[in-house]
């Protein structure tokens, strides 16, 4: 990479550094520009081991003349920010001093045979983005989030991802309706109700309804299950949050196939 094809910003009213800001900082941002904000090396070795290649490299300019080879060939534009500048656009409390900007992959199709996670109007960001790293892990391929639940590709979920978005076929803003499309048994979560999980004989493949932090699984997707599962907690706790609920339930039917 020759020093030509490197660009120094250092203005904060420079227009790459206004939409990069807005990447880093604004839950949505992603859906107008059509890119995503990757900050940190490990969610960009992440994206490079999924094969995917950086729109724009941006490295601080502290960092810049450190910056693994890697980085800068398989970017197809690089961009040195002043250390003050990138820390200023950072998400995080300590900042990572580099970052990829990724072409936002286009929506995946539905597919009505695919083991799936369906998004409940799950909107916790941390929530949602270890619910992906469950469903990456225990095979589940496909994630279809309901309207309402937390922007798939926000920078707090990709963080709480930790790559695991490349892994994924990510649908996101569908209705009730659309998850009718899905073929495979839809088995949903309850705190109170329903087969008790490791007694439970689970379908494969399947698709599992995560529900909303504090009204859970709609009624509308509950009467659509083939089956209500309950985890047993022997020390008596209510309910369990969401994401952890997920990792338990994805494993216990994922993990054998």
């Amino acid at each position: 990479m020759t020093s030509s094809s490197v660009i120094a910003i250092h203005s904060r009213d420079n227009p790459f550094v206004k939409d990069l800001r807005r990447l880093a900082q604004d839950t949505t941002a992603y859906r107008k520009q059509g890119r995503v904000w990757l900050e940190g090396d490990h969610l960009c070795r992440a994206a490079l081991a999924r094969g995917l290649r950086a729109a724009v490299a941006v490295f601080s300019e502290s960092f810049w003349p450190l910056a693994p080879a890697q980085y800068a060939q398989d970017a197809t534009k690089i961009v040195v920010l002043a250390d003050a500048l990138f820390a200023d656009i950072s998400g995080l409390e300590s900042p990572a001093h580099m970052g990829f900007i990724l072409d936002l992959p286009a929506p995946a199709a539905l597919r009505p045979d695919a083991a799936t996670v369906v998004l409940d109007r799950v909107q916790d960001a941390g929530n949602v983005g270890s619910i992906l790293r469950s469903a990456s892990a225990f095979g589940f391929r496909q994630v279809v989030a309901i309207k309402g639940s937390a922007a798939l590709w926000s920078p707090k979920v990709l963080r709480a991802g930790m790559g695991a978005h490349f892994a994924l076929d990510l649908i996101e803003g569908v209705g009730l309706a659309d998850i009718q499309a899905l073929e495979v048994p839809l088995l949903v979560t309850s705190s109170h109700a329903g087969d008790f999980l490791h007694r439970a004989a689970l379908p494969w493949p399947c698709a599992w309804v995560m529900g909303h932090e504090g009204q859970g699984v709609s009624p509308a997707l509950e009467d659509r299950a083939a089956l209500r599962i309950r985890i047993a907690q022997p020390g008596g706790e209510e309910s369990l949050n969401v994401a952890a609920a997920a990792a338990i339930c994805l494993h216990a039917s994922g993990a054998g196939h």
